[in-house]
């Protein structure tokens, strides 16, 4: 199409069976935002709604294959990284991403999911501080994920604050600590630019919140695909997840996804 042009985004993450997160969630997102999305998977995750019952490794130098194809043909307006399991494949998605000169990189340092399946290897821990944080523009750890960078518990907004700081002094552009605490608004705290911000909305009551940290690191990628401002990225990734949230419908019998093609009519937020 002649005249055409969408931004490219590239995940880089783990392939959910489900449906709902990962590989298959950024790229619903990418597509729901108006990007052109592409895909380098790491791990296959045999899961659903009510957890993950088997993983299988990608081959590091698969990884690297598939990251070269895209960039060497298609290429990519912003990166986004999500399940990297081992500091083997982090160690190659970092040289690709240096090899393609990649600038704009949104990290999503998935540790363990929702149901408690570590989805990182603690060896892999500091090969992910030590090669991908310090090449983010935006880093986005849930409260959970957070605590385990910093190496302490997290139980107070101020404490998220204090996070937040730390998690950007190892090297990162800009932090977002997404979900706030386990009672009250939904709080996200930013820090970029030496300067904290504060993102609230209320907390939707719902059992439909699979993969909401892979949608929103996806909807901050296109953000920054586009050229927006980190601020603006964040800002614009969290209304679309409350969005999302809001409209979802049940899936499965555990946490389901959220409808991430809600302003589409005939998706499912158009049927209740």
């Amino acid at each position: 199409m002649a005249g055409v042009s969408r931004s490219r985004v590239l995940t880089v993450a783990g392939s959910d069976s489900g449906g709902g997160a990962g590989i298959q969630a950024d790229l619903k997102t990418f597509a729901a935002l108006g990007a052109y999305g592409t895909c380098a998977i790491t791990a296959v995750t045999a899961q659903n709604t009510l957890g993950v019952t088997d993983v299988l490794e990608v081959k590091p130098a698969t990884v690297r294959a598939q990251i070269d194809a895209v960039m060497d043909d298609i290429g990519a307006d912003a990166v986004k990284t999500g399940m990297l399991l081992s500091a083997e494949i982090i160690e190659e998605v970092a040289a690709g991403l240096r090899r393609h000169d990649v600038s704009r990189l949104v990290v999503d340092p998935v540790m363990v999911a929702t149901t408690g399946a570590r989805l990182l290897r603690q060896d892999a821990e500091e090969a992910l501080i030590r090669l991908l944080i310090p090449a983010a523009s935006l880093v986005t750890p849930n409260v959970q994920e957070a605590a385990v960078l910093v190496g302490r518990p997290i139980g107070t907004i101020d404490q998220v604050r204090e996070a937040a700081r730390e998690i950007a002094g190892m090297g990162a552009h800009a932090v977002v600590i997404t979900g706030g605490l386990e009672s009250g608004p939904a709080t996200d705290v930013l820090f970029a630019g030496g300067e904290m911000e504060i993102f609230a909305e209320e907390r939707i009551e719902t059992r439909s919140t699979h993969g909401t940290g892979c949608t929103f690191s996806a909807a901050a990628a296109v953000g920054l695909a586009g050229g927006m401002r980190v601020r603006d990225a964040v800002a614009t990734a969290k209304r679309y997840v409350a969005s999302s949230i809001r409209a979802a419908y049940p899936v499965g019998c555990g946490h389901g996804p959220v409808d991430h093609f809600h302003a589409l009519a005939g998706s499912g937020a158009g049927q209740q």
